[in-house]
Parts: C-alpha cells; sequence; structure tokens
C-alpha cells in the first residue's frame, strides 16, 4: 500500500477566487510549486504548509491528509 500526501489547495484556492500566480506572490514561491503542490506531484516543507494553511487560515491537517494507494 502507498501512502501520499492528499491536499486541498486547488479546492480553497478556486473558493478564494485567486489565480495560482497570485498564491504563488503571496507564498514567495514559484507558480509552478503551486501547480505541482495542487496536482499532488510535489509534498511541500513543512514550512511551505504551514504558511498556505495560515494565509488560507485554516489547520495544516485540514489541507494536507495522509491518503493510501492500494
Amino acid at each position: 500500500m502507498r501512502e501520499y500526501i492528499s491536499n486541498e489547495v486547488n479546492k480553497l484556492r478556486t473558493k478564494k477566487s485567486i489565480t495560482q500566480e497570485e498564491l504563488a506572490e503571496k507564498l514567495k514561491v514559484s507558480r509552478q510549486t503551486i501547480i505541482a503542490i495542487e496536482k499532488g506531484n510535489y509534498t511541500p516543507s513543512v514550512l511551505l504548509a504551514l504558511k498556505i494553511a495560515d494565509f488560507f487560515k485554516l489547520p495544516v491537517e485540514y489541507i494536507f491528509k495522509i491518503s493510501y494507494e492500494k
């Protein structure tokens, strides 16, 4: 069973009506980083995950969850 981190970044960003570029600027990362996180191709560092949680004013465990693939 493979473990991976799923996230709600795309849903939250869309709900807040901001672009990937705008979120990237707020978090001081590249747009490519936001794209990779949203697609599940990149697991952010703890620091970046905390910044994302702070930006959305939500607990980090609401945004990022451990998922299992069979």
